[in-house]
């Protein structure tokens, strides 16, 4: 064994075991070249080989499913009048925790070119943001960073970002979080596959040309961040959403023609990842000739080239014989384009320079479920969860009226309550014309689809502390708070995409926290009919000190809202309008932003959860829409029942007055974070209707109180006009950010 070959891998992040096994596949030692390009097809970015086990028990089949998941570059599914959906979330964070404009930015141009890749056109976009405390000068830096990159790429690649949630935790103060989904549509039947096709079918690459920025970054995403990580930004890309518009068109034009056999984006590991899966996707090889590239820069080397990532690059199998019309769209566009090589019948890469091959691999030894390692890691409970056990309510005080006044304007300022209006400003929400946003207020984003009467409800939720506190039922919390937001909005959930962020995968404990949300999340999909179509594994967020992020298992979910006069919103309406409770209020405040951020409670019971009452709520809300009984419906999340009116409330334009049920404390009532329901807003004529339909499917309905024109009176005791408390809700991040 050549010992020099052996450290080199090692220090390119590969196992001995895994060094052996490539001695194996290509029966003889690898060249520099070969080590690299397995050490970014291996790397835990690309290969999944400590998460695949898992990932496998997943619910991949439905009755809307056209692609499952691992198929194809995103999720598709069926929406009916002849279109399907094709949507995906992924992760950019470390990236974005060294360069965040940049690190941003290239996350949103890679996850909208997974979309135009299959041939869909983008619609929308959401993000789900994690960061760590909001007063450190870092924190500052890496939100006001993130937050441009997002807009500005977004806004002037000319896709509407619509929806998504930002939170504030210490424990994401070295690990950010940046995950992007994009939403796209496309005629079913038209969609692109990732497959190369037949031998002799030619290989483009077009869009922008080839540079150094971007080299090994799938591998830099594939290990935990330390204070010498400032050391990998080249590994970060750099963006241009121009070009990028660019190649949307062309991509959309070129697909017209019918002479496109399949394509792929360049993302983590460019070149050879996107040549490697097309060929193993469709049993053939391909011939490379890695000078015929585009460089950015003069005198590129043969793995330089090949594990580039670059961004605005994609490739392209097009049929023998039609090259010219794909050049002639090409040079429509302006775009840089080469052809690089053929598919062969090898089954084999093979990658040349100047006539010299470089690299000689079995495509399938470097995929996802071909000869990549898969790995089924140790794992244990973790030790901080006998402190959440040792937790009980009972050791906490209640608290009076007139201290939960105080406790409510405290809780209006949280960073992961109030208004993320300073974040959202900077995005466009209704650029492009094709398919516009309605901006109303909902539990999820709404996007209208021309020349039908549908729209598409887009949501992405995760609140981590709960899964921190219980990874498999918090994990049924993300997944149904994320279903509970679409039947809020009138819309029927249809599938889902998931972002896995976690720490690093050999530390037990981590594993644990994985497995067990890959668990719950099994379950909640299966029972409401979502299956997954795909999506993305982020392990190592995690600091070299021991320092993991909050498991945070991301869930996008898409929902289809078949008629206009289906869409509900969340705001009060009408002064006199009854507000109405549906759903169990318990005594629990465990994992509340109440008693983590104000009480300063780290360890707690995550919220009691009963997946059948939670499904029966679904079912509730589905009667609704389109029903005409109800004025508003928001589901209670963050902040309890009173920031939930509040939120109406000041969506509105209104007051409220409610008085709590003396079965149930205080500040578990207004501040406690249970499960399983949402208020509603109705006119007394339609209460009787709302009951039946709540025993029905065995819900509580309790009118708890009434829509005022700007009073907030909780339990007789006016806390004065809404304008206080919306004052603070709408200004605090922004004073904390200036």
């Amino acid at each position: 064994m050549n010992s020099s070959l052996l450290e080199q891998a090692l220090q390119l992040g590969l196992l001995k075991e895994e060094y052996d096994k490539i001695c194996q596949i290509l029966d003889r030692e690898p060249n520099f070249t070969e080590l690299s390009i397995f050490s970014v097809m291996w790397s835990e970015h690309c290969s999944y080989k400590n998460s695949i086990v898992w990932l496998k028990t997943l619910p991949k089949e439905g009755s809307k499913m056209l692609a499952e998941a691992g198929e194809e570059n995103a999720g598709l599914v069926d929406i009916g009048d002849g279109l399907a959906c094709c949507f995906k979330i992924e992760s950019h964070n470390h990236p974005s925790a060294i360069e965040p404009y940049q690190g941003a930015a290239t996350g949103v141009g890679g996850i909208n070119r997974d979309i135009f890749s299959m041939g869909a056109r983008p619609i929308a976009q959401l993000n789900s943001l994690r960061f760590g405390n909001i007063d450190t000068d870092r924190t500052k830096w890496l939100v006001k960073g993130v937050v441009k990159g997002i807009g500005d790429y977004g806004n002037a690649f000319g896709i509407p970002t619509v929806g998504g949630e930002v939170y504030f935790d210490d424990c994401y103060e070295q690990n950010i979080l940046v995950n992007a989904m994009s939403v796209g549509l496309v005629e079913v039947g038209k969609n692109i596959s990732a497959g190369a096709g037949s031998p002799g079918n030619p290989v483009y690459i077009f869009g922008s040309a080839t540079g150094k920025d971007g080299i090994h970054g799938a591998a830099f995403a594939s290990k935990d961040m330390s204070e010498d990580s400032i050391n990998d930004l080249p590994s970060v890309q750099v963006g241009d959403p121009f070009w990028e518009k660019l190649i949307l068109e062309a991509s959309m034009e070129i697909i017209e023609t019918g002479a496109v056999v399949g394509m792929q984006d360049m993302g983590a590991a460019g070149i050879t990842c996107s040549t490697s899966e097309m060929s193993a996707k469709t049993g053939v090889g391909m011939d490379i000739q890695l000078d015929k590239v585009p460089m950015r820069q003069a005198d590129m080397k043969g793995w330089e080239l090949l594990l580039s990532e670059s961004q605005e690059r994609m490739l392209v199998i097009v049929e023998k014989g039609r090259e010219a019309e794909m050049e002639k769209i090409f040079q429509k566009w302006e775009l840089t384009y080469a052809q690089i090589g053929m598919v062969t019948d090898t089954g084999r890469v093979r990658y040349y320079m100047h006539g010299e091959l470089e690299a000689d691999i079995p495509a399938e030894s470097l995929v996802l479920g071909g000869g990549a390692p898969v790995y089924k890691r140790t794992w244990k409970e973790p030790a901080y969860l006998q402190e959440i056990n040792k937790f009980s309510i009972e050791n906490v005080n209640d608290i009076s009226l007139q201290e939960a006044q105080h406790v409510a304007n405290k809780l209006m300022g949280l960073p992961n309550i109030a208004s993320k209006r300073w974040i959202y400003e900077q995005y466009d929400s209704m650029v492009g014309t094709v398919n516009q946003s309605t901006n109303r207020p909902s539990d999820a984003a709404v996007v209208k689809i021309k020349g039908t009467q549908k729209s598409l409800a887009l949501t992405v939720d995760c609140n981590s502390r709960y899964i921190f506190a219980d990874p498999n039922i918090g994990t049924q919390i993300a997944v149904s708070e994320a279903a509970r937001n679409i039947r809020c909005t009138g819309g029927v959930p249809t599938a889902i995409t998931n972002c896995l962020n976690f720490g690093n995968p050999y530390n037990e404990e981590v594993y644990f926290q994985f497995k067990s949300a890959i668990e719950g999340m099994g379950v909640a999909c299966r029972k409401f009919d979502t299956p997954v179509t795909g999506g993305n594994v982020s392990f190592y967020n995690q600091s070299t000190n021991g320092q993991a992020v909050y498991p945070t298992p991301t869930i996008g979910m898409v929902g289809i809202i078949e008629d206009e006069d289906h869409v509900l919103s969340l705001n009060f309406k009408n002064e006199g309008d009854m507000i109405v409770l549906i759903g169990n209020t318990k005594n629990d405040i465990g994992s509340s932003q109440y008693a983590a951020k104000l009480l300063g409670i780290e360890y707690s019971n995550c919220p009691d959860f009963d997946l059948e009452v939670e499904y029966q709520l679904h079912q509730f809300l589905g009667d609704l829409a389109g029903a005409g009984l109800v004025n508003s419906v928001h589901d209670i999340s963050e902040g309890g029942l009173f920031v939930a009116c509040a939120e109406s409330a000041m969506a509105g334009g209104k007051g409220f007055d409610i008085c709590s049920d003396n079965s149930v404390r205080l500040d578990a009532w207004l501040f406690g974070e249970s499960q399983s329901r949402v208020v509603l807003s109705l006119s007394a004529d339609k209460w009787l209707s709302i009951q039946e339909l709540a025993t029905k499917y065995s819900l509580p309905a309790l009118h708890i109180g009434t829509v005022t024109s700007n009073e907030v009176i909780i339990n007789g005791q006016n806390w004065g006009s809404l304008d206080s408390f919306k004052h603070t809700y709408q200004n605090s991040i922004a004073e904390k950010l200036a």
